[in-house]
């Protein structure tokens, strides 16, 4: 099955040596689920000629706003409502999660409670379920047809899934521990409060929960359902 990578965001240059850029984590992430890859940097303005150009879409991180004001945003808003019209699977990580929910109606705000950063525990459907979380905005109104599927205290909507035609996640279940241990020192520090950066940096050796995260995407997309 061939999965569009719409990359709205760069990894951090100091980063991107020993990690790759964001489409390379997603790769990684979703090695061995049976899927194949090709990367629009929508970013860059580079769009996909249709929304058929690829089986399923993957809409990655960005360190811009869904609510600012970049070249990208509209046609990327426009991509997704055809693509939800048309039933072609979506799947949305951090801004990713954002942008598919203001595109179909919710909202996205800086969330005044702060950042959330590195190891997050939610509740998933009564299970915890711990993954990476490097965001300050958030969907705080969902689209009418959203479902949450994880949520915490921090995050209400968390995850959400939108019938079989879009699954998205707050969280970056692509980050590796070592990727965030970077993130902290080379990306976070004077962005992000010292006490959350040290709190992060002090987790990044306790478990996560990123394989199961790579097998609900790739079953949502080859099965159009979350599995477990």
């Amino acid at each position: 099955m061939k999965i569009g990578i719409l990359q709205t965001g760069h990894a951090p240059d100091a980063l991107r040596p020993a990690h790759g850029d964001y489409n390379d984590l997603f790769e990684k992430l979703l090695a061995g689920q049976g899927l194949a890859f090709q990367t629009w940097p929508v970013v860059d303005m580079v769009f996909p000629a249709g929304i058929h150009d690829a089986e399923g879409w993957l809409i990655t991180g960005s360190r811009h706003g869904a609510y600012e004001d970049h070249p990208f945003i509209p046609p990327l808003e426009a991509f997704i409502r055809d693509c939800y019209a048309a039933g072609v699977p979506l799947v949305g990580v951090c801004f990713g999660h954002q942008i598919i929910a203001q595109a179909l109606g919710g909202k996205v705000e800086k969330y005044g409670g702060g950042w959330s950063v590195g190891r997050q525990v939610y509740d998933w459907g009564g299970e915890p379920v711990a993954l990476n979380a490097w965001h300050q905005d958030q969907v705080t109104q969902r689209p009418a047809d959203a479902a949450v599927c994880a949520s915490n205290a921090f995050c209400e909507n968390a995850a959400l899934v939108y019938g079989d035609k879009a699954f998205t996640v707050q969280a970056h279940p692509e980050f590796s521990p070592a990727f965030v241990a970077e993130m902290v020192e080379k990306r976070g520090r004077g962005m992000v409060p010292d006490p959350l950066l040290d709190t992060a940096a002090a987790a990044v050796s306790a478990p996560i929960d990123n394989a199961r995260l790579a097998r609900q995407i790739a079953g949502f997309f080859k099965k159009r359902e979350l599995v477990s």
